[in-house]
């Protein structure tokens, strides 16, 4: 993830890294040494709600190898440049083995249901260990917004 970058080139550079910055350095992985446990997602965010540049919605998710989730919370949070809409938040699950063009929205499938849950967990284990705030529910990991 981008928040792994300044940890991974201050330890390439053999100097500590500070214990407000987030991330974790990469240098495990470029080595062929990185532990079984070492983390199996990416996350990402986009802060400006339908800024007047790109006009793209708020949301934030994590992809997996296999399972991409997707969480539209839509609302600006005052953030300078962004702008207010009426758009509902809605969730988004594609399963990316399966329909790699994300055409199919599984995020209220029954059949997906578990995977669903699974990965709202991991989302929220990931908002958690870099210290972002979610805009979900955390606690109902429901398909439904």
């Amino acid at each position: 993830m981008n928040v792994d970058f300044a940890p991974t080139f201050l330890d390439y550079a053999d100097v500590s890294v500070p214990s407000y910055m987030q991330g974790t350095s990469m240098r495990p992985v470029f080595e062929g040494r990185a532990r079984e446990e070492w983390q199996d997602v990416a996350y990402h965010r986009y802060w400006m709600h339908k800024d007047v540049i790109h006009n793209a919605f708020a949301h934030y998710g994590i992809r997996t190898e296999r399972y991409k989730l997707i969480y539209w919370y839509n609302d600006p949070l005052d953030q300078i440049g962004a702008t207010s809409g009426d758009e509902p938040p809605e969730w988004e699950l594609f399963d990316c083995e399966a329909d790699p063009f994300e055409l199919h929205n599984r995020a209220g499938d029954p059949e997906y249901a578990d995977i669903f849950r699974i990965m709202v967990e991991k989302l929220d284990r990931k908002m958690t260990e870099i210290g972002d705030t979610p805009e979900h529910d955390s606690t109902a990991h429901t398909s439904q917004a």
